[in-house]
């Protein structure tokens, strides 16, 4: 097997398995421990893992992100629901902005139903699945294209980013700690507070397991989006927090109804003054 196929599949594995360790790896590929070492060098070189201690793993921390390919296999069907939540803020006849988020794929069937509507991306997965498809004006987003991300950035998305302007974005973040969001790519950032900039309205949808976490660089403070798409399964005290902060949120369950949730967090408040869940 050549090098470059073997660092391919060690990626698959990881992808596969989230992380292994050096003596796993070498009897998968039969190869021995050094050589490895030496592959797993290469690709976190390469930003497609990070060794940790007697291995690799491809799970993110707070200066790396993992792979859009792991990252879509993680919180599938709180993804769905968030992506369905955030579809009844897209009106027909408008435009809407998508970022490189696996979230964002789960919106594509939801979009489909509110035709006809201009999609502007820079994700190549949403440009593959919308294509052609009737009653959607697809508007791509050129650059650079990052496999890691499965998107484009950079100069040429910034500059067509600049001559845009849209009803809605729909965007995701890596980390959220307090009412901060963060990433751990300053140049995946960039594009995401260009696409602020360029909507009219901006939503962040954001699975419950991002909360708690931190990443290098800092995108924004939750209450300069328009809403904060979440689901119920963030605890009492953090609801709390946020909306003493003055995010806007938006939860999945009851999707027509965010005031029971909020109002069951509030309840959860008064039978538990010290915030406990």
């Amino acid at each position: 097997m050549r090098p470059e196929d073997r660092r391919d599949d060690i990626v698959e594995f990881l992808i596969e398995n989230g992380s292994a360790a050096v003596d796993e790896l070498a009897d998968t590929f039969a190869v021995s421990k050094m050589t490895i070492h030496r592959d797993l060098d290469f690709l976190e070189d390469e930003g497609l893992l990070r060794k940790v201690r007697g291995g690799a793993t491809i799970e993110a921390s707070g200066q790396f992100e993992s792979d859009f390919r792991y990252r879509v296999r993680i919180a599938t069907e709180e993804k769905r629901e968030i992506a369905e939540k955030a579809a009844q803020f897209i009106e027909p006849g408008t435009s809407v902005m998508i970022d490189d988020g696996s979230t964002s794929l789960a919106i594509i069937p939801y979009l489909l139903k509110k035709t006809p509507l201009t999609v502007i991306t820079n994700n190549l997965e949403i440009v593959k699945q919308l294509s052609g498809r009737p009653g959607i004006t697809l508007i791509t987003l050129g650059g650079s294209y990052a496999k890691k991300f499965n998107g484009f950035f950079g100069v040429l998305t910034h500059n067509a980013l600049s001559t845009l302007r849209a009803d809605i974005a729909l965007l995701s973040t890596s980390a959220i700690t307090n009412a901060t969001a963060y990433h751990q790519d300053q140049e995946i950032l960039a594009v995401k507070r260009q696409m602020i900039e360029s909507a009219s309205k901006a939503y962040l949808m954001v699975d419950h397991q991002k909360f708690g976490k931190t990443a290098l660089h800092v995108f924004s403070h939750l209450s300069e989006f328009d809403g904060v798409i979440v689901s119920p399964q963030l605890p009492t005290e953090t609801v709390r927090n946020l909306r003493q902060e003055g995010v806007r949120l938006h939860f999945t369950e009851d999707q027509h109804n965010d005031e029971t949730i909020l109002d069951r967090h509030q309840l959860e408040d008064e039978q538990d003054p010290h915030g406990g869940t």
